[in-house]
């Protein structure tokens, strides 16, 4: 692992008021289909994101019960499209085909059923690359409240070296998003030695190998790295190991679903913090959490969502 000094030319990724500032200025509603409405956090993060200009939903479901569960949660629903459909997932991807909305919105409705859809060889919205959930964490508690990325969170159980290398472009191509032109990237790991017994640390060291060749330009990445390392900066000196990525990773990628999972939630749950998660590699963002989470999680992921939509439409 290289022995470098922390790089200099990143002031870290922007936080959640940052982006909500940024989706309030945007010059246009963004049509966003949700998949499953009938839910109450669900239509109160489009009603509000929708009274602050942020999106015009088109909401796919049982049309009565979600004209119903709007009016026990007093939201306006008279300006959004409501499509009853017995297949939401269906229904709001073909939404997102057929161009009437630009992103797409996981609603009360299972993930299975969700991917089905959007990875329909015929009508999905599938691409070449790697589907991944990118989840931004912002820690505010302790006296060096933290923010970073971590992948994958959501979609591939046991991702191959390839796939691997892909969710570390989806990671680095969210952390430029933003604001960080050169994120420090950490190939996640049980420990920081390479280890022939523990393949993913193996997989990590290839990684870097291909990233020092220029594989994933405009970024430094790290690896293995333990949660502490890629977390703490007192971890490194402890335990005598520099990078720069040690105790300032914008990024962490880890090996598979379980660890990545585990860690989010275990995260979500026990630290004061705010997040928000968006499917990447899709042929448009998804708002993607979970359906236990709260309308604040999902307002979050909308401007993430919606920061991630801009930046695509800046580097066409």
């Amino acid at each position: 692992m290289p022995m470098n000094s922390k790089a200099s030319d990143n002031e870290g990724l922007i936080g959640f008021d940052e982006l909500f500032r940024s989706a309030d200025a945007g010059p246009s509603p963004v049509p966003v289909a949700a998949a499953g409405g009938d839910d109450r956090t669900v239509i109160e993060a489009l009603g509000t994101a929708c009274r602050r200009g942020w999106v015009r939903p088109v909401v796919a479901g049982d049309e009565r019960a979600i004209r119903e569960r709007a009016r026990t949660c007093e939201v306006d629903v008279s300006s959004w499209s409501i499509i009853d459909a017995q297949q939401p997932a269906v229904a709001a991807v073909a939404e997102v085909r057929a161009g009437r909305a630009r992103m797409l919105m996981k609603g009360q409705i299972a993930t299975p059923d969700l991917m089905r859809a959007v990875l329909d060889p015929q009508v999905g919205l599938r691409t070449p690359r790697t589907l991944c959930q990118v989840v931004l964490m912002q820690v505010t508690s302790g006296t060096a409240p933290r923010r970073f990325l971590l992948a994958d969170t959501g979609i591939c159980i046991e991702p191959t070296l390839e796939q691997k290398g892909d969710i570390l472009r989806h990671v680095a191509e969210t952390a430029r998003a933003l604001h960080v032109a050169t994120p420090r990237l950490a190939l996640m790991a049980a420990t920081e030695k390479t280890n022939s017994a523990m393949p993913d640390t193996v997989d990590s060291a290839e990684l870097v190998r291909r990233a020092a060749a220029g594989e994933f330009p405009h970024c430094v990445v790290e690896g293995p790295l333990s949660f502490d390392l890629a977390y703490a900066n007192d971890a490194g000196e402890k335990k005598q190991v520099a990078g720069s990525v040690v105790g300032a990773a914008d990024g962490m990628v880890f090996p598979n679903l379980l660890s990545a999972n585990l860690t989010v939630k275990g995260i979500m749950y026990t630290a004061d913090c705010r997040f928000g998660g968006v499917i990447c590699g899709a042929s448009c963002p998804i708002v993607f959490m979970s359906r236990a989470d709260t309308t604040e999680t999902r307002l979050n992921s909308l401007s993430l969502a919606l920061r991630m939509l801009e930046a695509r439409g800046a580097a066409s």
